[in-house]
């Protein structure tokens, strides 16, 4: 196989990638990157156009297999789009494990009996997930949480995962164009990044307080509390969320809430934490957003978060307003900015193509606009024109997509793109706002001092060079004596070129004449005519060969 290491423990996991790249019409990776040795059967190629099967095979192979599912549902420039929206619906289906491993590994991270640590404990799980799995327990005082416990052995099975698919990662980049293209190595190391903060509680139990933090002035939505002392890298512990989740509620129970109000909330929480807040909740699907029993929305499972640079969020804001005002050439600018463009993007098909994307999707009003669709979509034609777009922005969107489903559910009349338009303004006072820390203010209050005091002697400098005449503009430009030289040195050389072909042209003229002057036995003056263009085009040929390339 080309460059991948026969490792006996990879073997395994090379062959059951060969199967489903081949499965799913892309033998030709597997050939290229010498995978095709490992399969000891002919693979029959999936006919299915949703994915679902697709979605079935990877949840199979175990969950690292899972989460790269979900990471390729945010690669519209990768899969069709059937397929993208099956993986995006791929939810962690696996059974709990036993009662007897959760004691152990709370017991052995929390370093107490679980009596000690809690009143109650409930053996049954509330959720099961590939990582982990939640429980619902009382602590001492009465205080009603929720125990996230990691599952046994899940990071060595992870690492050893992410060790067989970073090196068919390199074979792929190395040997074939759709690698070069897509640079699966960059894309898998920012998703072991992502998987390993997400095996991480104490990672996540910081984004509860931070996330939870920004969100204090939206009364309407609510961010569960961890408990520090009760939190390790395994056990995460935080607030008991009593609710249900959205897509649980019956037509009565939504109807009796205001759900345009909260799915109107819900968009500002989230338009703050991508652009003002700069960390946003990266997977709010249905499944991790509830109705509270006192009718707020609560967001839990913040393993999996986003964070945008301030320069990011500027374009970001752009690209929203674009989307959402239908402007479609302005938003393909945007996005040309931020990306990386290929030795062979095409700007103005790409331009063109996101032109007519934003026009006519899911119709031809500007509210029907689907935010999250169309930034997926955009990064889709991104892939197909030669520009590589930043990981930011699809995670940005498929955060957006699952916020549109969970806003529809909640108000499916609303005008979503209509809050974006009527925030701007908002969210620009909010990073101004933000921005005049007292750190920032310091550093403009020394650069201006510094200005201020430098501005006199600059000033009188200028001045003195005007009044005594001597203030002079120097511009950086080509050398025009140098330019000279050269058109003078290629004027000489073509007439050179020219009486050397008419002293070759002369001396076969010659060659006719009879003469007693012969030279070698051929006529004497055209054999002097033609060792003159001789050595004159031996010295031409010395010049341009040896002084030209010296000078």
């Amino acid at each position: 196989m080309i460059g991948i290491s026969l490792n006996p423990q990879h073997v395994k996991r090379y062959g059951q990638m060969a199967r489903l790249l081949v499965k799913y019409g892309r033998a030709d990776l597997v050939r290229s990157a010498g995978l095709d040795t490992l399969l000891a059967d002919e693979v029959e190629p999936a006919v299915a156009e949703d994915g679902q099967e697709l979605a079935e095979d990877l949840e199979s192979l175990g969950p690292t297999y899972v989460k790269l599912g979900q990471l390729l549902s945010t690669r519209p420039d990768m899969l069709p789009a059937g397929y993208m929206e099956s993986l995006a619906r791929l939810q962690d289906k696996v059974e709990p494990f036993p009662f007897a491993e959760v004691e152990r590994i709370v017991c052995s991270e929390l370093g107490v009996r679980l009596s000690k640590a809690f009143e109650e404990f409930d053996p049954e799980p509330i959720a099961a997930a590939s990582l982990g799995q939640v429980h619902r327990a009382v602590l001492r005082g009465g205080r009603a949480v929720a125990v996230k416990v990691q599952r046994p052995n899940i990071r060595e099975q992870i690492a050893a995962d992410l060790e067989a698919l970073e090196e068919i990662a390199g074979v792929l980049d190395r040997f074939t164009d759709a690698g070069r293209r897509h640079d699966f190595t960059a894309m898998l190391e920012e998703f072991r990044r992502s998987l390993v903060r997400e095996l991480d509680y104490t990672q996540e139990a910081m984004h509860l307080e931070i996330i939870g933090q920004n969100l204090r002035e939206f009364e309407q939505i609510t961010v569960p509390d961890p408990i520090r002392n009760y939190t390790t890298s395994r056990v995460l512990t935080m607030d008991y969320v009593r609710g249900r989740k959205i897509t649980a509620l019956s037509p009565l129970a939504r109807m009796e809430m205001s759900g345009e109000q909260l799915g109107a909330v819900l968009f500002r929480a989230y338009l703050k934490q991508i652009l003002v807040d700069g960390i946003f909740h990266a997977d709010p699907h249905p499944g991790n957003v509830f109705i509270t029993d006192d009718g707020r929305l609560a967001l839990i499972d913040l393993g999996m978060v986003g964070r945008i640079a301030p320069v990011m969020q500027d374009n970001l804001l752009k690209l929203l307003l674009a989307i959402s005002e239908g402007k479609g050439e302005d938003a393909a600018h945007v996005a040309i900015g931020i990306g990386d463009k290929l030795p062979d993007f095409d700007e103005k098909e790409y331009v063109r193509e996101v032109s007519q994307l934003i026009a006519l999707h899911q119709g031809v009003t500007v509210e029907q606009i689907d935010t999250g669709r169309v930034i997926l979509e955009l990064i889709r034609q991104a892939g197909l024109t030669g520009l590589r777009l930043p990981a930011e922005l699809t995670l940005l969107g498929k955060t957006l997509l699952n916020l549109d489903i969970v806003a529809t559910v909640l108000a499916p009349d609303a005008d979503f793109n209509g809050i974006i338009r009527e925030n701007a303004s908002d969210i620009m006072r909010k990073r101004l706002v933000k921005s005049a820390t007292p750190g920032n203010v310091f550093s403009t209050v020394l650069e201006m001092n510094e200005f201020v005091q430098r501005l006199p002697v600059r000033l009188n400098r200028v001045l003195d060079k005007v009044a005594e005449n001597e203030l002079s503009l120097r511009v950086d430009a080509f050398d025009e004596v140098q330019l000279m030289e050269g058109m003078q040195k290629i004027a000489n050389r073509i007439t050179l070129g020219l009486v050397l072909a008419a002293l070759i042209l002369g001396a076969a003229m010659l060659m006719r004449v009879e003469t007693s002057f012969r030279i070698f036995g051929y006529p004497g003056l055209a054999m002097l005519l033609f060792l003159a263009a001789v050595i004159g085009g031996v010295l031409l040929a010395y010049n341009i060969v040896f002084r030209d390339t010296h000078r």
